[in-house]
């Protein structure tokens, strides 16, 4: 047995090396990263206007506003918020740029160009989700890491795991009034102990991003078999030439359909050929709520589709897991108390790689100068 726990322990100790500076990595900027709306409307005061007895401009005027202090860049999406918020015209094009054009909906005066990659919170979320590193190389790390750090987490348990009944009780506390050694000690033994089960969460539904393949297989098991959908946009007949702009007519008809949404989105078709996507959400601090429809751009007719991506109500229990995965990763699932415990899971498994790093070397010392 104890040879056994010995080979353990060693592996445990490698990997821990190995991974734990990506492992701090990841647990710190998403512990960063989860209040990150909360922050921004806190300290960013051109997100909101003052509330009037009025309509919203449509989105093509925006557009032109937008596009007057902006140019040269593609519109991806305009999305409409509550009736204190800003409107925010989105430019994105892969890998070059990504704006919000915050614009009063009310009169459409330009209140601020946010450019979204080069600020805080975008260069804390490159950081998450791959190291700061170009995608192609900091993507695999990450997965492989995580795939490691569930290694990790199985061989702590193992470690952990008292031998006998009376010890049962110290290794579910800290023991506070202990020597520094002992109080790190406990910190990286018990407090890995708590919170490995949220960390196998953040692994699996971070993974969901990471590996398609990973994501097909959740969803064939919770489907009971089907084949996951990736997500695509029908294709739509040609607009005609006299009529007001396509994306007009489907921004009143979404105001029609979801009177009470907190947020409605409208993406610029890539073309002629293609329907215009639109989405409302009735609860803007959650996304697995949000209705998505894809519009024929001649008759406003909807077109469905077969991916996560469609109406709340037809989805069934695979495609509302799936829904869900964001929401579950950041805790916004249970709202601010949900995140509040995942910013504080994330220190605590951010301060791991710290305290098993201070077991070794302090191990190492000892060594040396016995």
């Amino acid at each position: 047995m104890k040879r056994y726990k010995k080979t353990i322990r060693k592996i445990h100790l490698w990997l821990g090396l190995i991974t734990g500076p990506i492992v701090f990595i990841v647990a710190l900027t998403g512990a960063i990263y989860a209040f990150q709306e909360e922050i921004q409307n806190a300290t960013q005061e051109y997100r909101f206007v003052q509330e009037q007895n009025k309509d919203f401009l449509p989105p093509s005027v925006l557009i032109d506003s937008a596009n007057a202090v902006n140019p040269g860049k593609h519109v991806h999406a305009v999305m409409y918020h509550t009736r204190n918020k800003a409107a925010q015209v989105i430019y994105y094009k892969n890998n070059e740029y990504y704006d919000f054009v915050y614009v009063d909906p009310y009169s459409g005066n330009v209140k601020q160009i946010h450019d979204v990659k080069s600020s805080f919170f975008g260069w804390i979320l490159e950081g998450h989700f791959n190291l700061w590193l170009p995608r192609t190389i900091g993507v695999p790390i990450i997965v492989v890491s995580m795939i490691i750090f569930t290694l990790l987490i199985i061989s702590g348990l193992i470690l952990w795991w008292p031998k006998k009944k009376k010890n049962r009780k110290q290794k579910f506390t800290i023991k506070w009034k202990a020597r520094w050694r002992r109080k790190n000690y406990d910190l990286h033994s018990v407090l890995g102990f708590y919170t490995m089960i949220f960390a196998l969460l953040f692994i699996l539904t971070g993974l969901m991003w990471g590996f398609p393949w990973f994501k097909s297989l959740v969803y064939k098991a919770a489907s009971g078999g089907e084949e996951y959908v990736s997500y695509y946009e029908p294709e739509s007949k040609a607009p005609l030439p006299e009529q007001a702009p396509a994306i007009d007519r489907v921004w009143q008809e979404m105001n029609e359909r979801y009177p009470k949404a907190e947020w409605i989105e409208i993406h610029i078709p890539h073309d002629s050929l293609h329907t215009i996507a639109a989405n409302a959400n009735p609860d803007a601090s959650t996304y697995w709520k949000t209705n998505y429809l894809y519009f024929d751009q001649q008759t406003l007719d909807t077109k469905p589709v077969d991916h996560q991506y469609g109406s709340r109500e037809d989805a069934g229990f695979a495609k509302t897991l799936m829904r869900m995965n964001y929401d579950i990763h950041v805790g916004g699932i249970a709202g601010i108390p949900g995140k509040t415990l995942m910013c504080i899971i994330s220190l605590i498994i951010a301060s791991l790689p710290v305290t098993g790093f201070l077991i070794w070397y302090g191990r190492r010392k000892k060594k040396r100068n016995s």
